[in-house]
């Protein structure tokens, strides 16, 4: 990943609740662990979860908190990355980012056809808690899917019930000890750190990638790994102008191409801008009313980092920016994240 990009990652779109089979992967190889057990005195697994919109960082505080406590192991909770494919669309984080941290559930489902539902995710998340915690290491969940994180820790879901309707209740009954780290941009920062990001992934290739996704069979058809952000915005585009129908200069239109393709194509990245930043706020509303049900985070103001970070963008002087944002970044979240979870592991 290029530029900005390579520092953070996350998209998100609803699915189905009605549960569908769905071809999962083979575990990854288990690692041994010679520590004690993260338990509290009840017995409850203890869990570290953090949340926050998409794109304000998620991945990497979960990075640099696995190099602090090194029996670390991440499992993702972002229902789009939870599919084999599209990596660059759905930002997963590339593996020289992951520094050796091994991740779960991770494109691990083979399946675009079918929606995971919150009941399998939590089925398949609960088992893999379990198994990181029965050999003494330390499990971090980390993703914006805020609707699969409450299916996994409350005691008891049903899953005909969306908690974030205003008739519903948040349940303060969860099923294991939970560390909530919010990471959390202004707003104003965010949406326009959101738009630029969307810039920096068709830097990287998301469009040749969407290319040679696109199934004019399907197109229109949202289920599956077809609800992330960025197919059907660009499906209508390559209905128009099909990739393999595309000039030899390739799948994106340059300066000089036929005015009215460039505008489908202008028409799709506003589409996809302007949906990332409606997901985000769908997102901060749902952490906000978990945290209004009573579950306790810890919020973490990460603003100044981004704007350091766009400050870098902006500059030809890049050393100088590229420490400050690093700098900004340990000093306001994550010596402070590193201090909670390490009392919260004393307790």
């Amino acid at each position: 990943m290029k530029h900005i990009l390579s520092s953070f990652h996350s998209l998100h779109s609803p699915v189905f609740y009605r549960p569908l089979p769905l071809h999962r992967r083979p575990r990854w190889p288990r690692m041994g662990s010679s520590t004690p057990h993260h338990r509290n005195n009840q017995n409850k697994t203890k869990l570290i979860v953090i949340m926050g919109a998409t794109g304000t960082g998620k991945s990497r505080l979960s990075i640099d908190l696995s190099t602090h406590f090194p029996h670390s192991q991440i499992i993702n909770s972002d229902k789009m990355q939870l599919y084999n494919g599209l990596d660059i669309t759905t930002n997963k984080i590339p593996l020289p980012e992951r520094k050796g941290v091994q991740h779960f559930l991770l494109g691990e489902f083979d399946s675009i056809d079918a929606d995971v539902a919150p009941s399998q995710f939590r089925s398949a998340a609960g088992s893999t808690i379990a198994d990181i915690a029965s050999r003494g290491n330390l499990p971090l969940l980390v993703g914006g899917s805020n609707t699969f994180i409450h299916a996994l820790l409350v005691e008891n879901c049903d899953p005909q019930v969306d908690v974030f309707a205003e008739s519903s209740s948040v349940s303060r009954a969860l099923r294991y000890e939970c560390c909530f780290l919010w990471v959390d941009v202004a707003w104003s920062v965010l949406s326009e750190y959101l738009c630029i990001r969307v810039d920096e992934m068709l830097d990287s290739g998301m469009l040749e990638e969407l290319a040679q996704f696109y199934d004019p069979t399907k197109a229109g058809v949202m289920v599956g790994l077809r609800k992330a952000i960025g197919v059907p915005e660009f499906d209508a585009y390559f209905r128009k102008y099909p990739p393999w129908e595309s000039p030899e200069n390739g799948v994106v239109p340059n300066k000089d191409c036929d005015p009215s393709r460039r505008e489908a194509y202008e028409e799709a990245l506003r589409e996809i801008k302007d949906n990332t930043c409606r997901l985000a706020k769908r997102q901060i509303g749902k952490i906000l009313r978990l945290r209004e049900g009573g579950w306790d985070f810890t919020r973490f103001d990460a603003t100044a980092t981004f704007q350091a970070l766009m400050k870098k963008k902006q500059s030809s002087a890049v050393a100088a920016p590229e420490l400050e944002w690093r700098e900004i970044w340990e000093r306001e979240v994550v010596e402070p994240s590193v201090k909670i979870v390490k009392r919260f592991l004393e307790e």
